[in-house]
């Protein structure tokens, strides 16, 4: 049986991946889709821009001088740059909050130039390396701005992630009390809800035009805009939604989550599209991504010339020589054929 991602070494087919895709307009119809549209996925980091929505509305990112690049960092998993770390740092600054707030845990960051030289000064690892430092600044700021307590914003409970869940429930029209709850990576609340609906946050956070609530269509246009504006603050160098954001010049907005997700919204047909890898590896997230984007031709062949090692990824030995290739090989459903 053939699956949607195939995984060459050489030309011999090696590792294959099974995708779930569902492509929905700004109504939430479901237009085209792949696999199980429904799948109940936590989204994981992708659902970042709607967990910064309540920073925005409570006026926290005003009163604290937010620009767009503090503003698409807290949507972030990133790097660990010094772009990045330095950002952080000056946010908490203004909350007159030392770095020990952060409770986002800490890891070795993905940008290795970074860790080398830490290492090299004797220095050790602490939260601002974190790929989620920008999203628990975001987290500080809200509560800060609130009067609320700043030990226990992680909680469900908190004010705080409240708000989160409300933003998430109405701007992915699912209710509340059927998102279910766990604990992401980095130690806050993570959301479970149909992949549809994820994509549906996604077109309109893409396209808010058509939103009967304008102050949440304000919110998600200048949350897309800070992201596409400022890409390298989402991400970084070498990153698929870094790189994505800036080819499109704009029109895309994209954010992936661990465990095989990849979510976007178009801003020029208001489409939103969400992806789940069913085994969790993301090397098949790019590569399923593009090829999503041209069959609903979005883009041109020079995009895809620009992007085309996130389209036939390439697969690297030790010696960085290229052995294998990762290829697309599904078609989209159009829903609209069927219920015809």
């Amino acid at each position: 049986m053939e699956k949607a991602i195939q995984v060459f070494r050489g030309p011999y087919l090696e590792s294959t991946h099974d995708i779930h895709i569902a492509v929905v307009n700004t109504d939430g119809e479901l237009i085209f889709s792949y696999g199980d549209p429904n799948r109940l996925t936590f989204p994981r980091s992708s659902i970042k821009p709607f967990q910064a929505v309540p920073v925005v509305e409570t006026g926290a990112a005003d009163a604290f001088r937010f620009d767009v690049a503090d503003l698409s960092l807290i949507c972030a998993s990133h790097s660990g740059e010094a772009i990045h770390r330095n950002r952080v740092m000056d946010i908490l600054e203004r909350l007159e909050l030392e770095e020990g707030a952060l409770q986002c845990g800490t890891h070795i960051p993905r940008d290795l130039e970074s860790y080398k030289e830490l290492i090299k000064r004797g220095g050790e690892l602490t939260p601002v390396f974190s790929n989620c430092s920008g999203k628990h600044s975001g987290m500080l700021t809200a509560v800060v701005h609130m009067g609320e307590d700043i030990h226990t914003y992680r909680d469900i409970d908190h004010p705080h992630q409240q708000r989160i869940l409300q933003a998430i429930e109405e701007v992915c029209q699912y209710p509340k009390e059927n998102i279910d709850i766990s604990v992401d990576g980095c130690g806050v609340p993570v959301h479970r809800l149909p992949l549809l609906n994820t994509a549906l946050g996604y077109a309109r956070l893409a396209n808010s035009s058509a939103m009967e609530n304008k102050e949440r269509a304000r919110t998600l246009e200048r949350i897309r805009k800070a992201m596409t504006s400022s890409p390298e603050m989402v991400g970084g160098k070498d990153r698929f939604d870094t790189d994505l954001m800036r080819v499109f010049g704009g029109r895309i907005v994209a954010k992936a989550g661990a465990e095989g997700v990849q979510c976007l919204g178009d801003s020029e047909t208001g489409l939103g599209i969400a992806i789940k890898v069913e085994d969790g590896n993301a090397r098949a997230t790019s590569v399923a991504t593009m090829e999503v984007l041209k069959q609903l031709g979005i883009g041109d062949a020079n995009i895809y010339a620009k992007l085309g090692h996130y389209w036939n990824a390439p697969v690297l030995n030790a010696r960085k020589d290229q052995i294998g290739v990762i290829k697309a090989n599904f078609q989209l459903v159009n829903q609209s054929k069927i219920s015809n």
